[in-house]
């Protein structure tokens, strides 16, 4: 009954759009970094639906993009973006159908973007027993979709333009995002978000078992836990948050006991318990290292749409009056790796004759090794700073049959 009053909802609101205003809204819109534009899809006159494919996602996806009341008429302002990302085993309609988006950005001079992000994808570039994506959310996310945007819409094309929050899922996924492309953007918000993932063991095994609901193999996203552990690590928030330090951070989380948007009764919510365990572990790790963040650990509540609608409501302001006073960015270098040089060890394996070793970049061949080496110099020295995929194809033999070993590493340099 629920799905049909919404769905009869909108369906009387697009009648009563007028169809000149729901198209002048947005902009035309094409290809270009990466992406390829399947369909766009006006819903109303501020929310239009864009369908998308990339070589970084096995299957076209769906991106919703907000923007503004007046955007149209105002032809030369800018606007600053927030990216706001769902949960787990939902996808990029929830924080419009089910999170009042919307609603609670009315009014407000802000472009918001709601991307799919898969129902176990978890922002990240899978793993997929060390092969790789696809799907690569995070390739799709950071290297295509921000810069697509700034390409097609009157953005603030700068970190001081640019926030990023989530819920659930989602809110590991904003902070992670924050803390692995250090000045891209300015605030991040965290709303029941899954921030510690390596040191919660209960959490670490759902997400392993989530990956199914996207067509992978249990543990794809970051591999074996124990095993993988590196992998893991370096997309953690928790180990990651030291290159936070810059952003206006908000942490929010209930206690998993019913609260005042829950019915009297309802029982002990054991996602929202585990989800206050993370955030509050992350939150005594940005204590520790001194970085300045709002803490909501509100008590009574759980893990549902009520309480996620309230933590954005409650950041907007603070969001807002961040990015009409940026704090200053953090110093050059500051929670990223400098050096363009890196040293790739290639794994060992008993028997093997290497026969040839060949190096691209960014899918670009950079250079090719001949006889038994395992270590290999990656050198972006004469690059410019970015983010640079780094693949290693090894040949060889092994045993008296030949074999075929890849490695692949992500470098961000400044």
């Amino acid at each position: 009954m629920r799905t049909r009053a919404a769905l009869t909802g909108a369906l009387i609101v697009l009648c009563l759009v007028p169809a000149a205003a729901a198209r002048a809204a947005a902009p035309a819109v094409g290809d270009g970094q990466g992406l390829h534009v399947v369909a766009a899809a006006q819903l109303d006159p501020r929310l239009v639906d864009v369908t998308v494919s990339t070589p970084a996602l096995a299957k076209p996806v769906h991106v919703r993009i907000l923007v503004p009341a007046g955007y149209a008429a105002q032809t030369t302002r800018r606007y600053p973006v927030l990216y706001l990302l769902h949960g787990a085993l939902d996808d990029y309609r929830s924080w419009s159908d089910k999170g009042a988006a919307e609603q609670i950005t009315a009014g407000a001079p802000l472009i918001v973007v709601m991307p799919e992000g898969g129902n176990g994808g978890w922002y990240t570039n899978w793993f997929n027993g060390g092969a790789g994506g696809p799907p690569e959310w995070e390739r799709f996310h950071i290297d295509q979709l921000i810069p697509w945007l700034d390409a097609h819409y009157r953005t603030i094309a700068t970190r001081t333009g640019r926030a990023v929050a989530g819920l659930s899922m989602g809110g590991f996924g904003a902070m992670s995002y924050a803390a692995r492309h250090p000045g891209l953007f300015v605030f991040a918000g965290s709303y029941s978000g899954a921030v510690d993932i390596v040191n919660n063991a209960p959490v670490a095994a759902v997400i392993g078992f989530e990956a199914p609901a996207d067509g992978g193999k249990p543990g794809d996203q970051f591999g074996d836990r124990v095993v993988n552990e590196s992998v893991w690590r370096a997309h953690n928030p928790w180990d990651q948050a030291a290159r936070l330090r810059g952003l206006v951070l908000t942490v929010h989380t209930g206690n998993g006991q019913p609260g005042p948007y829950d019915d009297r009764g309802r029982p002990l919510d054991l996602i929202e318990q585990q989800v206050r365990e993370m955030s509050l572990s992350f939150h005594r790790r940005l204590v520790a290292l001194g970085i300045p963040h709002r803490w909501d650990d509100y008590g009574g509540g759980t893990h549902s749409w009520p309480y996620w609608q309230r933590d954005l409501r409650e950041d907007l302001p603070s969001m807002m009056a961040t990015f009409a006073h940026p704090p200053a960015a953090p110093a050059p270098g500051a929670g990223c790796r400098t050096r363009r040089r890196f040293v790739v060890r290639l794994p060992r394996r008993p028997g093997l004759v290497i026969g040839s070793v060949v190096l691209r970049v960014n899918g670009r061949r950079a250079a090719s090794l001949t006889g038994n080496r395992r270590t290999v110099a990656v050198d972006l020295r004469r690059r410019r700073a970015g983010t640079y995929h780094v693949t290693i194809a090894v040949r060889g033999v092994r045993r008296g049959h030949r074999v075929a070993l890849t490695v692949r590493r992500t470098y961000r340099t400044c």
